[in-house]
């Protein structure tokens, strides 16, 4: 209750701290906010092209390879992104947090928000393919009531987004070096998640293989918005309670390392 009442009373602090950085995001940039619509349009085209003929054209059930790979493509990005930012927000704001009493997860926290806010601006690109396959492809997505159900997934990559962006920040105070690392996982990451590709379209024959890659957390989001966006039906709830489960227990342990050493960043900033 305590932590609740504090969380509370810095409401307004955090809105505007996510304010700001929605406004530093594209401060030095001419086409500023366009670019949340245009950088996932023109990765997607450039995606498309790549692997377009190799993953697209060789599975049967592929409903619509442009859409597969937008909806994992936003996923990704968003996950990576908002993490990297939430791990380098308190060497950041070591100049405010020396002298201003605020509460230190705001930082982390403000920096995921305001990348999931950018991150809902940017599913409007999404919106946009699929009225436009629905309409002129031969492989339209399916549209049903099922997409209503597309906030579930997005909801739970929130929460695992907050719970790795608490544990990286508190890790990146004491060895920097987490910074450098993250960068290749985040690399590694990319062909983990099945972004451009099926699992069943790598030919793995290893049972253990195959579940240590379906044991990514971002997988079961990801094929979880892609059920409610692009195949009409509704989700693996065995993806659901993977997903929810790893990223509750994420936040768990991100809160409770965050306020175990949040009084000796100080003496490391």
């Amino acid at each position: 209750m305590k932590y609740l009442k504090n969380f509370y009373k810095y409401r307004y602090l955090l809105y505007e701290i996510v304010r700001k950085n929605i406004k530093l995001q594209y401060r030095n940039s001419v086409l500023g906010i366009f670019w949340t619509f245009l950088q996932p349009l023109l990765t997607t085209i450039v995606l498309v092209l790549v692997f377009g003929g190799v993953f697209g054209s060789k599975r049967a059930d592929m409903v619509n390879f442009p859409i597969y790979l937008l909806c994992g493509r936003l996923i990704y990005e968003f996950f990576t992104q908002s993490t990297k930012r939430a791990m380098r927000s308190i060497r950041l704001s070591a100049s405010v947090i020396k002298k201003v009493y605020v509460p230190k997860y705001i930082y982390p926290l403000s920096n995921v928000i305001a990348n999931f806010v950018t991150f809902l601006i940017s599913l409007t690109v999404l919106a946009c393919f699929i009225i436009y396959f629905y309409f002129f492809s031969d492989k339209p997505p399916i549209i049903n009531g099922y997409i209503f159900l597309s906030p579930v997934p997005i909801l739970i990559l929130l929460i695992l987004s907050v719970g790795v962006g608490l544990i990286l920040s508190t890790l990146e105070v004491f060895f920097k070096d987490v910074e450098y690392l993250y960068e290749v996982f985040c690399m590694l990451l990319f062909y983990l998640t099945p972004i451009f590709y099926h699992v069943d379209q790598l030919g793995i024959t290893n049972r253990f293989v195959k579940m240590a890659l379906m044991a990514n957390p971002l997988y079961a989001i990801t094929n979880m918005f892609r059920s409610c966006v692009l195949y009409g039906e509704m989700f693996n709830m065995n993806h659901f309670w993977y997903a929810l489960g790893f990223s509750l227990l994420t936040v768990i342990i991100g809160l409770w390392a965050f306020y175990k050493k949040q009084d000796k960043f100080i003496l490391h900033i």
